[in-house]
C-alpha cells in the first residue's frame, strides 16, 4: 500500500465518524425536544372575574389595578384579571360571599367588611396596637404565623371556600372629620360616628354612637344626619368624598385602625384549578403590589393633604393625647371580653408576642425622625 493510500484511509475515517456524530446529535436533540415538550406549560389564557369593594374613582381601585396589571404582565398574557368596581356584580360588603359561591372568581377588599361573621377577622386589619406598625404586622402575617391563622379562620372556622393573600401596609388611618376641633375624649361622647370592624367596638366603648357604612355611603349619610363625624382611610379618599365641603377639622393619629391591609381573595376551587405557575403569580403579585401601593400612597396622600390645607382651608390637627389614651383603655376592655373566645385569644397572643419582639427592636433602633423633621422644617408640627 502506498503512502498516499494509507493517508487516505486514515483521514477518511474521521470524516465518516464526524458525519455520524453530527447526525446522531441532531436526532438526539430532536428526541430531547420531543421528550421535554410536554413539561413546558401550554396553558391557554384564563380570565378571572374580580370585583373590588371600591368605586371606580377610588384610590383603592388604583391600587387594585396595580395588582392586576402585575399579574397580567407576569403571566405573559396567559392569565388575565377582569377588574370590576363595587356594585358591578354585588355590593361592597358582599364580595366575600360572592367569591365563596363562585359568583366572582376573586375580590379586592378588607377583612373589616366581614368581621360580623367572626370578630377575629378584624385582627387581620383593624386589630389592637401593641407597638408594631402596619408593615410589621404584615410581616407577622407572612413570617409570624398569621397566614396560617387566617386560613384556619376562613376555611376551618367559617367553612368558606376561599383562599386569600394580603397586600399594602396602610398608613395609620386618621381619627377623621368633625364639625369642630375635638380637644378631648369627653368631647367625642355621644357623637354619631362612622367606622368599621373592631374600631366599632372601640369607639362605642368611648361613648360614641357608631354606624358601619361602606365608603360610598358616607357622604349621603352625613348629609341626612345619620352620622355627624366619620373616618374612612386617607386624605386622598377623604378629599374625593368631599369631606372638606362639610367639615374643616381633620384629626390625624389614632389607634382605631393603625394596621390595615387589603385582602385579595379567591374562590378556592377556582384557584386550585389553575396551573401552579399561575397560582404562584397570583400569590407573589400581592407581595409586589405592596411596594407599588405604598409608594403611590405616600406620594398621593401627601399631595392631597397639602391640597386640603392650602386649597380648601382645612384645619389639620394632631389627635389629642387624651383621645388616644382613651382608645387604648377601650381596647383593653374589648380584648378582655373577646379573649374569652380561645381562637380569638390565640391570634391576639400571637400578634402580641410578635409585636413585643419586633417593635422593641424597631423602637430601640429607629432614628428620631420627628426630631430631624423639626430641625429642617421648624414650626411645621408642634406636638
Amino acid at each position: 500500500m502506498s503512502k498516499k493510500n494509507v493517508t487516505d484511509q486514515v483521514t477518511a475515517k474521521p470524516k465518516s465518524s464526524r458525519r455520524k456524530f453530527l447526525k446522531a446529535g441532531a436526532v438526539g436533540a430532536a428526541g430531547a425536544a420531543t421528550v421535554g415538550f410536554p413539561m413546558v406549560s401550554v396553558a391557554q389564557t384564563t380570565t378571572l372575574k374580580m370585583q373590588g369593594s371600591w368605586g371606580s374613582g377610588s384610590p383603592f381601585t388604583t391600587m387594585a389595578k396595580q395588582y392586576t396589571d402585575r399579574v397580567n404582565a407576569m403571566s405573559g398574557g396567559r392569565l388575565k384579571i377582569d377588574y370590576l368596581p363595587t356594585g358591578a356584580v354585588v355590593k361592597a360588603f358582599q364580595v366575600q360571599d360572592a367569591c365563596h359561591k363562585g359568583v366572582l372568581d376573586m375580590a379586592h377588599t378588607v377583612t373589616a367588611y366581614w368581621y360580623g361573621k367572626n370578630k377575629a377577622a378584624s385582627l387581620f386589619g383593624t386589630g389592637p396596637v401593641f407597638g408594631a406598625n402596619a408593615s410589621q404586622i404584615l410581616a407577622w402575617i407572612h413570617f409570624g404565623g398569621g397566614k396560617e391563622l387566617y386560613a384556619e379562620l376562613v376555611q376551618d372556622k367559617l367553612k368558606l371556600n376561599l383562599v386569600g393573600f394580603f397586600a399594602m401596609p396602610m398608613p395609620t388611618q386618621p381619627l377623621g372629620w368633625f364639625k369642630k376641633h375635638i380637644k378631648s375624649a369627653d368631647e367625642m361622647k355621644g357623637l354619631k360616628y362612622r367606622t368599621v370592624g373592631l374600631a366599632t367596638d372601640i369607639m362605642q366603648g368611648m361613648g360614641l354612637k357608631v354606624t358601619q357604612l361602606p365608603g360610598g355611603e358616607i357622604v349621603p349619610a352625613l348629609e341626612r344626619g345619620v352620622i355627624e363625624a366619620f373616618e374612612f382611610n386617607n386624605p386622598t379618599a377623604d378629599r374625593q368624598f368631599g369631606a372638606q365641603d362639610v367639615s374643616k377639622d381633620y384629626h390625624m393619629g389614632s389607634y382605631h385602625q393603625a394596621a390595615e391591609f387589603f385582602e385579595i381573595i379567591f374562590n378556592k376551587d377556582k384557584f386550585e384549578s389553575l396551573p401552579k405557575e399561575h397560582q404562584a403569580i397570583l400569590e407573589y403579585a400581592a407581595e409586589a403590589a405592596n411596594t407599588a401601593n405604598y409608594g403611590w400612597a405616600m406620594n398621593q396622600y401627601s399631595i392631597d393633604l397639602q391640597k386640603l390645607k392650602k386649597d380648601h382651608g382645612v384645619n389639620v390637627w394632631r389627635t389629642d393625647q387624651s383621645i388616644m389614651d382613651a382608645q387604648l383603655k377601650s381596647w383593653d376592655q374589648v380584648l378582655e371580653k373577646l379573649n374569652q373566645d380561645p381562637f380569638f385569644k390565640k391570634i391576639v397572643d400571637s400578634q402580641k408576642e410578635w409585636s413585643h419582639r419586633v417593635a422593641f427592636y424597631d423602637l430601640m433602633n429607629s432614628a428620631d425622625y420627628k426630631l430631624a423633621f423639626k430641625h429642617y422644617f421648624p414650626g411645621e408640627i408642634t406636638f
